[in-house]
């Protein structure tokens, strides 16, 4: 009798191991023969710790489980009150376009050779076959944008680092998931780090780097020690041969997922952001020619050498090619990841995938892209889940996090909250964004306040191009995002009782 327990952050929290042991415990006192693996979360959270058995049908599933759940698990398994039936056929995972997560909850994460027989580092070998130009414009034809939230094309960034000259050049994955409602980066390194690996190993193939850094957040203390010990045990292995890779934490700042903040940071100095150009693929980490890539990005390149660009490039819609890693948050009945093809629209993804709030009232407000993402009402909930037509709503795909709101939420206050966040994680270094945010916030209190509405709107609007179009990064040229769809979305909770009466 194979069991499985998951062993990620989510289920860890939820009392696996607690389960793990009961299941031991019982398995002993009924002498009977279990062999207990700790897999990987498949990404099903409303679900977790979700127990699966193996049969000759398939993978059961059992969930949310608990440790009074394991005794029933020892008689008829489908009386059991947690019974879900097939794994692959819970109706969230089976509608799912699975290519870079496929692998996730299969197997222990660091048992590698279980990853060879579900076809990793395939990708690596092919790689290997190629030449660094070959292996580039391979990434270029899949058409994969990064998938951190800025949408560059992952092969042209690859192709200029390849052609820069440099004795030393770097790879460096941004796993610095700072962005609300996002665990995708998690997920991964908790639950398939090896594909994290071979996608590195490939790019460092690619554009010639031997060095290569995972900087991701001390909030992450199991993915560190997960993607660590997947290191060592690729390197032992021989499979990286002369690349060389090691993880680093960072402090938890924000700014850091920007990704000259995040260089400063790897160098040891305060993370800030650096002024453009020159760009990082050029004089980046110590100075090098560096690639760097959100962790999703780097973990879609095995499959994409595995199965071919044209292959990847077959999913998705318009400039948005293959599938992106929809992370389902907030107030929302079925909260996971759902990896799918660009084109589902924003209300197949919450009211029919997500299926609506976990507080059972009406969905108000969606906000797409983490705290500095465009609010979307339901009114545009068929908006094409693409980076284009989000552009075109002012809205941004990010890293691919949905949060959700009920009609219970101010969307005054959260307005508010998006430019306290941006003052309180700014670096400093551009007035802009240190100052305009400071300022941001002070006037939508007033604004709450029912102060001089109409002229307090006029100068939030004002702030906002001024944050948007003179901020050195994202995080201040981002604020607008958050705060003008809202007023733009939901003029009325700007205008409450006090509000009119001021503005009368």
């Amino acid at each position: 009798m194979r069991i499985f327990v998951p062993q990620d952050s989510a289920a860890l929290a939820l009392g696996a191991d607690r389960i793990a042991q009961a299941i031991r415990r019982d398995a002993a006192a009924r002498d009977r023969d279990v062999t207990l693996v700790r897999n990987g979360s498949r990404g099903l959270f409303w679900l977790e710790p979700l127990v699966e058995i193996e049969t000759a049908e398939g993978r059961v599933g059992f969930g949310p489980f608990t440790p009074a759940d394991v005794p029933a698990l020892f008689g008829d398994l489908t009386a059991h009150p947690k019974y879900l039936g097939l794994v692959e056929e819970i109706p969230f995972l089976k509608k799912q376009q699975r290519l870079t997560f496929a692998r996730c909850g299969l197997a222990d994460p660091l048992d590698l050779d279980a990853y060879r027989a579900l076809g990793g580092f395939a990708g690596l070998e092919k790689a290997r076959a190629m030449s660094p130009a070959e292996i580039c414009a391979e990434v270029k034809a899949s058409g994969l944008r990064g998938r951190g939230g800025a949408g560059f094309p992952t092969g042209i960034k690859w192709e200029t680092v390849r052609t820069a000259s440099a004795e030393q050049k770097y790879i460096v994955c941004n796993a610095d998931e700072g962005d609300s409602g996002t665990f995708a980066d998690r997920l991964i390194m908790e639950a398939d780090p090896f594909c994290l690996v071979e996608g590195m190993a490939i790019a460092g193939r690619a554009v010639g780097a031997t060095r290569g850094y995972i900087y991701t957040r001390s909030e992450y203390p199991y993915a560190i020690r997960m993607m660590s010990a997947a290191i060592d045990l690729a390197a032992r292995a021989g499979l990286l041969e002369d690349f060389r890779l090691e993880v680093r934490e960072g402090a938890g700042a924000y700014v850091c997922g920007e990704e000259t903040a995040l260089l400063d940071s790897l160098e040891g100095k305060r993370g800030q952001v650096r002024a453009k150009p020159p760009i990082p693929a050029l004089i980046g980490l110590f100075s090098k020619p560096t690639v760097i890539n959100n962790t999703i990005s780097l973990a879609a390149v095995p499959w994409i050498l595995a199965e071919g660009a044209p292959a990847y490039a077959a999913f998705g819609m318009g400039r948005s090619r293959g599938t992106m890693p929809v992370q389902l948050a907030g107030n929302i009945k079925h909260g996971g990841l759902f990896e799918t093809a660009f084109g589902i629209t924003l209300g197949e993804l919450i009211d029919d995938i997500g299926g609506g709030t976990s507080s059972g009232r009406p969905v108000r407000a969606v906000q797409a892209g983490g705290p500095l993402g465009a609010y979307f009402a339901v009114s545009q909930f068929d908006t094409p889940y693409d980076y284009e037509a989000f552009a075109a709503k002012d809205g941004l795909v990010g890293h691919g996090g949905l949060v959700v709101f009920d009609d219970t939420v101010d969307m005054a206050q959260m307005a508010r909250f998006a430019m306290e966040f941006c003052a309180h994680e700014s670096c400093g270094k551009c007035t802009p964004c240190r100052i305009g945010s400071t300022r941001g916030t002070e006037t939508i209190d007033k604004i709450i306040a029912g102060d001089a509405v109409e002229r307090n709107l006029a100068l939030v609007t004002d702030l906002c191009e001024t944050l948007k179009f003179g901020s050195l990064c994202a995080l201040g040229g981002f604020t607008p995002y958050p705060v003008m769809s809202a007023i733009k979305n939901f003029p009325e909770d700007f205008r409450g009782p006090a509000a009119k009466l001021a503005a009368e």
